[in-house]
């Protein structure tokens, strides 16, 4: 960067200035007027932390390569992780959290005294009255322990002694998209980075053919108005663009343009993307932009995926024993068994961090007839995957984490019948479970109260989660850091996080 190109009349004074770190001068030599502006947000103090080692600086994380120098933090207990992402916030006391007394309050109004006072959805806070929607489930004990499991997941159900179940999750978000976009990137506004892209830029790939992070949206039976789930809940936000989430999609080419148009084979596709390197690298040289180091990766990702994707999508080399575990959906591509299956042949190829997101769980009427639907989609292929990666001694080291955004009420939302029923939005209390990687089985965190309504044991705030899952892969929540707009960024925000010891083995 010349002097003449500078914004600033005084070069001198400012280069020389004894203010001036000599790694902040020698980062502004190569700066030029479009990559300082476009970076003017993070400050040239965060430009300055850039430019040190292992301070908050992207190292050339290529596929088959560590992420950050000095990571993990500790020793990890897993090496990856698979989330399946119940969208639309299932229904705590109709699957997990039993609560037989309220079958004496049908029909009676919620006390106040439960209530508090709590914020209400738009959707119910018309209503006159909020009476008690006792569930319809039979609950049975289940396991050494006795765990409590609805006959809506019978085949989890048997899975009690594998997992910890976690009563007491609660946010504050209490619409999905804010929600949904607060767990997963750890801020209910967008534009933060993703936990998925996270870990990808934190601990690299184990697979040089495949990205760190695969998405895959199943499809669903329940209540076909869904939520819409936009790419930003797998994308990167601040962090460089090649470590956003990749989809695979269901139908056509698993990924977009995966295949070579007419005409074009293999060999001329690599001649091209050879020349189109060639000149990104040149204009990476004259501008620094690490977008364009990243478009790089990129291109390169996809061509290699060319060969890998197909691979990893053809399941005819499946037994079928295997294929039963997962149920009847398995062979159907895009459905929940479908991407269930999918999940464990990423593990087992070293995907870093796998999410597949299943949308219909938002019962505000007509509850009976949908959720027995969607537990139906995702109960045996849930436990199948348990069984699979523990079959193959891959759940060892194999986070695997269930659960929504948030809960439902205890009360009705609409007309309430004994026989039907719709649930609102509740962020103050909802269950998961986890299982795998250090994760203690057989156990039962937290508590809720009668009218499963408030926390009175051990809350688990989804920050706390994020900071688990985090520590299980080797990362210290609060030193793992990323400098934007003056900020050291962490996935867990400036609050309170804690990892949540007692689930830990």
């Amino acid at each position: 960067m010349s002097r003449s190109e500078f914004p600033c009349e005084d070069w001198n004074a400012l280069t020389q200035s004894p203010l001036m770190s000599s790694v902040l001068q020698e980062r502004m030599q190569h700066l030029t007027r479009r990559s300082l502006f476009s970076s003017a947000a993070a400050g040239l103090g965060a430009a300055a932390l850039a430019s040190m080692p292992g301070i908050g600086r992207a190292v050339d994380s290529q596929p088959g390569v560590p992420g950050q120098p000095g990571l993990p933090h500790h020793e990890p207990a897993a090496k990856r992780a698979i989330y399946l992402f119940m969208s639309g916030a299932p229904s705590q006391m109709d699957m997990w959290d039993h609560k037989p007394q309220m079958a004496d309050w049908f029909d009676k109004d919620l006390p106040e005294s439960i209530r508090q006072g709590q914020r209400l959805t738009t959707m119910t806070s018309g209503q006159s009255r909020f009476p008690i929607a006792p569930s319809i489930y039979k609950f049975s004990p289940h396991g050494a322990n006795g765990t409590m499991a609805s006959e809506l997941i019978p085949h989890m159900a048997k899975k009690v002694d594998e997992i910890a179940l976690v009563k007491s999750m609660y946010t504050e978000a209490i619409n999905h998209d804010p929600a949904i976009t607060y767990i997963c990137t750890g801020n209910q506004l967008p534009g933060k980075a993703s936990l998925g892209s996270w870990l990808s830029y934190g601990l690299g790939t184990e697979n040089e053919d495949l990205p760190a992070f695969l998405v895959m949206t199943a499809s669903w039976t329940g209540r076909k108005q869904a939520q819409a789930l936009y790419n930003r809940l797998w994308g990167s936000g601040y962090l460089p663009s090649k470590f956003q989430g990749v989809a695979l999609r269901s139908a056509g080419d698993p990924v977009l343009y995966l295949s070579n148009p007419d005409g074009i084979d293999s060999g001329v596709r690599r001649r091209m993307l050879d020349t189109l390197a060639e000149l990104n690298r040149n204009t990476l040289d004259r501008w620094h932009d690490p977008e364009t180091e990243a478009r790089i990766a990129q291109y390169e990702m996809a061509f290699k995926m060319q060969t890998s994707v197909p691979e990893l999508t053809d399941l005819s080399d499946e037994p079928q024993h295997v294929l039963d575990l997962y149920g009847p959906d398995v062979t159907n591509p895009g459905t929940f068994a479908n991407c269930c299956l999918m999940a464990r042949r990423m593990a087992e190829r070293g995907v870093r961090f796998t999410q597949i997101f299943h949308r219909g769980w938002d019962q505000h009427g007509a509850l009976p007839k949908d959720l027995p639907n969607q537990c139906r989609d995702t109960d045996q292929p849930s436990a199948g995957l348990l069984t699979d990666l523990k079959q193959r001694g891959l759940l060892d080291d194999t986070l695997v984490v269930w659960g929504g955004e948030f809960g439902r009420t205890i009360y009705c939302q609409g007309a309430l019948s004994k026989t039907n029923y719709g649930r609102d939005h509740h962020p103050k209390c909802f269950s998961i479970w986890m299982a795998g990687a250090g994760i203690k089985q057989g156990v039962v965190h937290g508590e809720t109260d009668e009218f499963s309504y408030n926390i009175v044991r051990d809350g688990v705030h989804i920050r706390d989660l994020n900071a688990t899952i985090l520590n299980q892969m080797g990362i210290d929540h609060e030193r793992f850091t990323y400098p934007f707009q003056g900020l050291d960024q962490r996935l867990t925000g400036v609050e309170e996080a804690r990892v949540v010891r007692e689930l830990l083995a």
